[in-house]
Protein backbone atom coordinates (compact mmCIF):
# COMPACT_ATOMS: atom_id res chain seq x y z
CA UNK A 1 0.00 0.00 0.00
CA UNK A 2 1.79 3.61 -1.21
CA UNK A 3 1.32 6.21 1.62
CA UNK A 4 -0.74 9.05 1.15
CA UNK A 5 -0.13 12.07 -0.35
CA UNK A 6 1.19 15.10 2.00
CA UNK A 7 -1.38 17.20 -0.06
CA UNK A 8 -4.08 15.33 -1.10
CA UNK A 9 -7.23 17.55 -2.86
CA UNK A 10 -8.71 17.47 0.64
CA UNK A 11 -5.49 19.31 2.47
CA UNK A 12 -5.31 21.84 -0.75
CA UNK A 13 -9.40 22.66 -0.90
CA UNK A 14 -9.19 23.76 2.81
CA UNK A 15 -6.00 25.38 2.17
CA UNK A 16 -8.06 26.88 -0.38
CA UNK A 17 -10.79 28.33 1.99
CA UNK A 18 -8.72 29.31 4.79
CA UNK A 19 -6.84 31.21 2.02
CA UNK A 20 -9.94 32.79 0.73
CA UNK A 21 -11.31 33.86 4.57
CA UNK A 22 -7.96 35.19 6.02
CA UNK A 23 -7.07 36.69 2.46
CA UNK A 24 -10.44 38.93 2.53
CA UNK A 25 -9.15 39.90 6.35
CA UNK A 26 -5.69 41.31 4.77
CA UNK A 27 -6.83 42.81 1.38
CA UNK A 28 -9.19 44.72 4.41
CA UNK A 29 -5.85 45.13 6.49
CA UNK A 30 -4.03 46.42 2.62
CA UNK A 31 -7.01 48.95 2.38
CA UNK A 32 -6.66 50.52 5.86
CA UNK A 33 -2.83 50.89 5.81
CA UNK A 34 -2.51 53.83 4.44
CA UNK A 35 -4.95 55.65 7.06
CA UNK A 36 -2.69 53.47 10.09
CA UNK A 37 0.51 55.13 8.88
CA UNK A 38 -0.79 58.72 8.55
CA UNK A 39 -2.75 58.82 11.80
CA UNK A 40 -0.96 55.97 13.99
CA UNK A 41 1.75 54.79 12.64
CA UNK A 42 2.87 53.30 15.55
CA UNK A 43 -0.43 50.59 14.96
CA UNK A 44 0.90 49.63 11.75
CA UNK A 45 2.54 46.45 13.45
CA UNK A 46 -0.47 45.38 14.81
CA UNK A 47 -2.14 45.90 11.10
CA UNK A 48 0.81 43.89 9.63
CA UNK A 49 0.50 41.34 12.12
CA UNK A 50 -2.74 39.79 10.38
CA UNK A 51 -0.87 38.59 7.95
CA UNK A 52 0.10 35.43 10.07
CA UNK A 53 -2.97 34.17 10.10
CA UNK A 54 -3.44 32.02 7.10
CA UNK A 55 -0.17 29.61 8.04
CA UNK A 56 -1.09 28.95 11.64
CA UNK A 57 -5.01 28.01 11.01
CA UNK A 58 -3.59 26.03 8.37
CA UNK A 59 -0.94 24.71 10.54
CA UNK A 60 -3.57 23.49 13.24
CA UNK A 61 -6.20 22.62 11.66
CA UNK A 62 -4.13 20.15 9.15
CA UNK A 63 -0.96 19.96 10.92
CA UNK A 64 1.16 18.88 8.02
CA UNK A 65 4.05 20.34 5.90
CA UNK A 66 3.84 23.42 3.13
CA UNK A 67 0.43 23.92 4.35
CA UNK A 68 1.84 27.38 5.90
CA UNK A 69 3.26 28.40 2.71
CA UNK A 70 0.61 27.34 0.02
CA UNK A 71 -2.24 28.96 2.60
CA UNK A 72 -0.54 31.96 2.98
CA UNK A 73 0.17 32.61 -1.18
CA UNK A 74 -3.14 32.12 -2.05
CA UNK A 75 -4.85 34.08 0.89
CA UNK A 76 -1.65 36.72 -1.18
CA UNK A 77 -3.68 36.68 -4.46
CA UNK A 78 -6.84 37.32 -2.58
CA UNK A 79 -6.02 40.13 -0.79
CA UNK A 80 -4.48 41.45 -4.03
CA UNK A 81 -7.65 41.48 -5.66
CA UNK A 82 -8.37 44.37 -2.59
CA UNK A 83 -5.50 46.68 -3.88
CA UNK A 84 -3.88 45.61 -6.71
CA UNK A 85 -0.95 48.18 -6.96
CA UNK A 86 0.50 45.80 -3.62
CA UNK A 87 0.71 42.20 -4.94
CA UNK A 88 4.31 42.16 -4.90
CA UNK A 89 4.26 43.25 -1.20
CA UNK A 90 0.74 40.64 -0.06
CA UNK A 91 2.96 37.59 -2.24
CA UNK A 92 6.59 39.13 -0.32
CA UNK A 93 4.64 39.05 2.84
CA UNK A 94 3.62 35.79 2.25
CA UNK A 95 6.52 33.93 1.58
CA UNK A 96 8.48 35.55 3.87
CA UNK A 97 5.49 34.58 6.89
CA UNK A 98 5.15 31.57 5.71
CA UNK A 99 9.06 30.50 5.54
CA UNK A 100 9.01 31.30 8.54
CA UNK A 101 6.17 29.13 10.21
CA UNK A 102 7.00 26.24 7.62
CA UNK A 103 10.77 26.22 9.01
CA UNK A 104 9.84 26.77 12.64
CA UNK A 105 7.63 23.49 11.87
CA UNK A 106 10.26 22.02 9.83
CA UNK A 107 12.72 22.27 12.67
CA UNK A 108 10.26 19.94 14.47
CA UNK A 109 9.91 17.30 11.86
CA UNK A 110 6.48 18.34 11.69
CA UNK A 111 6.14 16.40 14.46
CA UNK A 112 5.50 19.23 17.73
CA UNK A 113 2.15 21.20 17.50
CA UNK A 114 2.23 22.68 20.59
CA UNK A 115 1.24 26.30 20.84
CA UNK A 116 5.02 27.09 21.98
CA UNK A 117 6.16 26.47 18.45
CA UNK A 118 3.25 28.56 17.24
CA UNK A 119 4.34 31.65 19.41
CA UNK A 120 8.26 31.33 18.24
CA UNK A 121 7.17 31.87 14.70
CA UNK A 122 5.34 34.93 15.65
CA UNK A 123 8.12 36.03 17.75
CA UNK A 124 10.39 36.11 14.90
CA UNK A 125 8.04 37.35 12.58
CA UNK A 126 7.03 40.40 15.28
CA UNK A 127 10.94 41.15 15.50
CA UNK A 128 11.36 41.11 11.76
CA UNK A 129 8.24 43.27 11.00
CA UNK A 130 9.43 46.03 14.03
CA UNK A 131 12.73 46.69 12.39
CA UNK A 132 11.45 46.62 8.80
CA UNK A 133 8.59 48.96 9.34
CA UNK A 134 10.53 50.98 11.63
CA UNK A 135 12.40 52.43 8.98
CA UNK A 136 9.33 51.97 6.47
CA UNK A 137 7.74 54.88 8.73
CA UNK A 138 10.66 56.41 9.59
CA UNK A 139 9.83 55.95 13.42
CA UNK A 140 13.30 57.92 14.35
CA UNK A 141 11.16 61.23 13.43
CA UNK A 142 8.98 60.44 16.79
CA UNK A 143 8.87 60.77 20.35
CA UNK A 144 10.98 57.84 22.29
CA UNK A 145 7.81 56.70 24.10
CA UNK A 146 6.29 56.32 20.60
CA UNK A 147 9.35 54.71 19.47
CA UNK A 148 8.65 52.56 22.34
CA UNK A 149 5.44 51.50 22.08
CA UNK A 150 5.91 50.70 18.25
CA UNK A 151 8.23 48.10 18.68
CA UNK A 152 6.21 46.57 21.48
CA UNK A 153 3.11 46.86 20.01
CA UNK A 154 5.13 45.46 16.72
CA UNK A 155 6.07 42.60 18.08
CA UNK A 156 3.17 41.59 19.98
CA UNK A 157 1.12 42.17 16.88
CA UNK A 158 2.18 38.92 15.02
CA UNK A 159 1.51 36.80 18.82
CA UNK A 160 -1.87 38.07 19.22
CA UNK A 161 -2.81 37.25 15.95
CA UNK A 162 -1.66 33.98 16.51
CA UNK A 163 -3.59 33.13 19.94
CA UNK A 164 -6.41 34.17 17.75
CA UNK A 165 -5.44 31.77 14.59
CA UNK A 166 -4.99 29.05 17.45
CA UNK A 167 -7.97 29.46 18.63
CA UNK A 168 -10.23 29.78 15.04
CA UNK A 169 -7.83 26.41 14.08
CA UNK A 170 -9.08 24.42 17.24
CA UNK A 171 -12.76 25.37 16.41
CA UNK A 172 -12.37 24.35 13.00
CA UNK A 173 -10.91 21.26 14.08
CA UNK A 174 -13.53 20.84 16.67
CA UNK A 175 -16.00 21.49 13.77
CA UNK A 176 -14.53 18.43 11.94
CA UNK A 177 -12.76 20.24 9.30
CA UNK A 178 -9.35 18.18 10.37
CA UNK A 179 -11.24 15.01 10.03
CA UNK A 180 -8.52 12.40 9.20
Amino acid sequence: MAPSPVLTTRVLLVCAAIGVATGILGGIAGLITPVVIVVTPYLYGLVLGSHVLPGIIAQEVLRRPFVALITHVIAAFISSAFNPAWTLRFIGTALLFGAIQEGIAALTRYRSWGPWRFFISAGVIGVIVAVVVFFAVDLGAFAPWLQIAYLVIAVLGPIAWTAAGLAIGSSLSRAGVARR
